[in-house]
């Protein structure tokens, strides 16, 4: 085999990591085992190449998949016999269509039972969830009109058998074993290759923090991942194929430990954000607050894309409920209303955009954001307000480091550019 594992030389514990071990690696492909290639363009695909035809797990984004089939098809011609979705979202499962061969017969589609129902609420809130990622990615909902955006309307090539906990798989002789796991979402699937040694996670493992706290998206499982790790590193794997970034090809003790040490972090944030919890239930602030979050300077647990604080408060909502713990945030009054008050006992919103910028001054961003936000609020048309409030909110935006936080912050300030609050 010649090809090159691209993550060896990552040498220590202090988050550095070469290129090809980041959320946004693209290459391949990588023979990662005997006619088993790894290819990835934003996310990763693996093909398993049998004597019955390709087992295809995960399919990528339908605009990036043709120049994923490409990859692949550098190596084998053969027809897809059966795609293995992990999850249903965008990045992942709608793209079969770029692999199939001419004139091939309808490949089988396996997907775990909940992933129908995620593609159901996609078409449902189809413009909701263009405007989410919009914003995730540092835009405003005016973007949710852009092309990049319409696959939520899209249905994918649907799965043509679904399975629960578990199923076995055979293909060629090879043998292929799908296991449900709650963790970025609700439908994930594992795929475990024992003939081969290869490990497929899914978005289980994405080369940064684990993505189970997306302010903007639906309940994340951050427990059941750690079980899910747990049991990917009990079948020692040699190699490992992630959801997004380069694969581990080979070295069974660093799979074993790049799940483990992603599993006791996870492990430890929620025992943490729980024991805060169960100290009188304090407001959700105060228990983001109070969490003492474990050391992560381990590579693939660097917070570039999603970051512990949000994951605690995934942990807050999902036992916690929705309610902030503030008595006027139980029926509060408008937004827009609380605002204008604001600005009347400040002395208009400009002063209140002028105040928001002396805190900022002083160092205190996060308080002066507040402030802002009323002044926007009070007054979206005085373009001297919204320029004050872009400016708060870029300088924001450039002082965190995982991309989540990152882009909303730059959304706000998009928002606020447009002379509409940030919604």
């Amino acid at each position: 085999m010649t090809s090159k594992n691209p993550t060896d030389g990552f040498r220590d514990l202090a988050g550095r990591a070469p290129d090809e071990a980041t959320f946004f690696w693209s290459g391949g492909p990588i023979e990662v085992a005997e006619r088993t290639w790894f290819q990835s363009q934003f996310s990763g695909c693996t093909g398993f190449d049998t004597d019955e035809g390709v087992v295809l797990v995960d399919t990528g984004m339908e605009r990036l998949a043709p120049a994923l089939a490409a990859k692949l098809r550098e190596k084998t011609r053969a027809p897809v016999h059966t795609a293995i979705y992990t999850h249903g979202h965008v990045d992942h499962a709608h793209g079969l269509a770029a692999f199939l061969a001419p004139g091939q017969p309808a490949p089988r589609v396996v997907a775990h039972r909940a992933v129908p129902e995620r593609f159901a609420r996609y078409a449902r809130t189809a413009r909701h969830n263009a405007a989410v990622n919009a914003r995730q990615f540092g835009g405003t909902v005016s973007d949710a009109t852009s092309p990049a955006y319409a696959t939520f309307a899209k249905p994918p090539t649907a799965p043509t058998q679904l399975y629960d906990d578990r199923l076995e798989l055979r293909v060629g002789g090879v043998r292929f074993e799908l296991h449900h796991a709650r963790g970025e979402t609700d439908d994930h699937t594992w795929v475990w290759c024992p003939d081969r040694g290869v490990l497929c996670t899914g978005d289980l493992f994405i080369w940064v923090m684990p993505n189970a706290g997306n302010p903007q998206k639906a309940q994340r499982y951050p427990w059941d991942w750690a079980r899910a790790l747990r049991a990917m590193a009990a079948q020692e794997p040699a190699t490992l194929c992630p959801g997004h970034g380069g694969p581990v090809v080979r070295d069974a003790a660093k799979v074993r430990h790049m799940l483990l040490s992603t599993a006791e972090f996870l492990e430890a944030l929620v025992e943490r954000t729980l024991a805060v919890l169960e100290d009188a239930s304090p407001p959700h602030v105060d228990v983001v607050r109070r969490v003492e979050i474990p050391p992560h300077d381990l590579p693939w647990l660097r917070p570039l894309y999603d970051e512990a604080e949000f994951l605690v408060r995934s942990v807050i909502r999902y036992f916690g409920g929705w309610w902030s713990g503030r008595p006027s945030e139980l029926k509060p009054a408008p937004r827009a209303a609380v605002a204008q008050e604001m600005a009347s006992l400040a002395g208009g919103a400009r002063a209140l955009a002028a105040r928001a910028e002396a805190i900022a001054q002083r160092g205190d961003l996060a308080l002066a954001c507040h402030v802002a936000d009323y002044a926007l609020e009070a007054d979206p048309a005085d373009e001297v307000v919204r320029d004050a409030v872009v400016a708060l909110y870029e300088r924001r935006a450039e002082g965190e480091s995982s991309l989540m936080a990152r882009n909303l912050f730059r959304s706000a300030a998009a928002y606020a550019r447009e002379g509409r609050p940030f919604a």
